[in-house]
């Protein structure tokens, strides 16, 4: 073979620009982001560490306070949220009236069940609690019994209007008026109401007579009267001037 033609064939054997190139298999980085599902899951790893930044700068989370009643997390109020015994709290006054008891004498009734203070000890805790199918509930009132397990006259609070006289499932008979200044005092667990949503009372009027509830049943015959201060239910001990 001439020296001509070996020339020839070395340079058609020769490779082409870019064709040892074009077979340099991908690196492995190259390969792994070649694969359809690794930029979604970057973006959701991501867009989870974010949120959870967020969740935490923001205060985020369910921490059963230290002094909380064992179990009672996550558990509902009967009423409204529970409030605390706060020793700022001033008695309440609204159109010149002071908050009274609703009962006329309280040497013929017995408080039954105390109010739940958050800021109280464990075993005041526990005693303030409503077991209810299986539940345990904060007591967001207080509640009266009449002695011998007698019916008593319930009395208005405070003047006001009323907003609510039904009978609902577990409350029994439930009676709601409205004070100025943000108040509202609530009456449940009666019969016999004397009173129908709009009527304005005084202070002292007869609204009904204090009956049974399926909620509170083991207390019998008994009166739960509950005080709101702007949404919030607030221990009467610390509204009411005691005589």
């Amino acid at each position: 073979m001439s020296d001509q033609n070996k020339t020839t064939r070395k340079i058609e054997e020769a490779p082409k620009p870019g064709a040892a190139s074009s077979q340099v298999k991908p690196s492995g980085m190259k390969r792994f982001f070649s694969k359809r599902w690794v930029f979604p899951a970057v973006y959701m790893a991501a867009a989870a560490i974010i949120v959870t930044i967020l969740w935490l700068n923001a205060g985020g989370g369910t921490k059963e306070p230290d002094n909380a009643v064992p179990g009672s997390a996550g558990v509902a109020s009967e009423g409204a949220a529970a409030g605390t015994n706060s020793s700022d709290a001033v008695e309440a006054n609204a159109g010149g009236e002071s908050l009274r008891w609703p009962f006329e004498n309280d040497k013929d009734v017995t408080q039954t069940l105390s109010f739940y203070d958050s800021n109280a000890s464990t075993e005041q805790k526990q005693a303030a609690m409503i077991e209810y199918n299986n539940s345990f509930i904060p007591h967001t009132a207080v509640d009266f019994a009449g002695k011998d397990d007698k019916p008593f006259e319930v009395l208005a609070a405070m003047s006001g209007k009323v907003t609510v006289a039904e009978q609902t499932p577990l409350n029994g008979y439930e009676v709601e008026i409205e004070h100025p200044n943000g108040y509202v005092t609530v009456y449940q667990s009666l019969e016999n109401l004397k009173v129908k949503v709009g009527d304005e009372v005084k202070q002292g009027d007869v609204i009904a007579m204090a009956g049974r509830s399926e909620m509170e049943q083991n207390e019998g015959v008994h009166l739960h009267f509950e005080v709101r201060n702007n949404g919030e239910s607030v221990d009467p001990h610390t509204l009411i001037k005691e005589q």
